[in-house]
């Protein structure tokens, strides 16, 4: 237990120095390209929240195309504002494409931060909605099939038919030597299934 608190202590400590630098840096590069006061302090702010929005959206598992071009977006700038003073930048004479980006970054930031925030997640419960929809009509059919099979009624069968069924039987019989069974009988006289089973009672 010591040990892993320990271990996040250290990554704490670490996140927060890397942190408190690169906010230094950044400040310092918005005070050379001529923000001043509390617009110098709030450039780093900005970075920081929009790399966060970006890194949120990314863990979140949606839009993570747009997460990742202003994520990438955010850590440029972080980057950018760390390599700018470690010397290879003259902060006391800053080229004009640096005091544009500087100037443009809270419109960007804000652009940014707002398609993060806003940006609708795709709807996932759709799929339910419809396999619920295709499941109701599968069971609604089996109903009255159980119903109609417990509940046999009576089919009136005239008599010339029955005597005509029996010349189809006797037929059968003589070609086959077998009587015949209902689902024959009833292709033979080309009539329903409840009336081929009661004719087949009579024969």
């Amino acid at each position: 237990m010591r040990a892993h608190l320990a271990r996040v202590d250290a990554v704490l400590v670490q996140a927060l120095i890397a942190a408190a630098l690169s906010f230094a840096h950044l400040h310092d590069v918005a005070v050379a390209a001529g923000q001043d006061g509390w617009k110098a302090w709030a450039y780093p702010i900005s970075v920081d929240l929009l790399l966060v929005a970006a890194w949120r959206r990314l863990r979140s598992g949606n839009g993570k195309a747009a997460a990742w071009c202003w994520f990438v977006i955010a850590l440029a700038a972080s980057l950018g504002a760390n390599v700018a003073t470690a010397g290879l930048l003259d902060l006391g004479n800053v080229p004009a494409w640096l005091r544009i980006l500087v100037a443009g970054w809270p419109a960007i930031a804000f652009l940014g931060g707002t398609l993060l925030a806003h940006s609708a997640p795709k709807p996932e419960p759709e799929t339910e909605v419809i396999e619920d929809q295709v499941d109701e009509p599968e069971t609604a059919p089996e109903q009255p099939s159980t119903e109609t099979s417990a509940r046999p009624t009576p089919v009136p069968v005239p008599s010339a038919l029955v005597d005509h069924a029996r010349k189809v039987a006797a037929e059968h019989h003589a070609r086959t030597g077998a009587p015949i069974d209902t689902p024959t009988l009833r292709a033979r006289l080309g009539v329903p299934a409840p009336m081929a089973e009661a004719i087949a009672a009579h024969l």
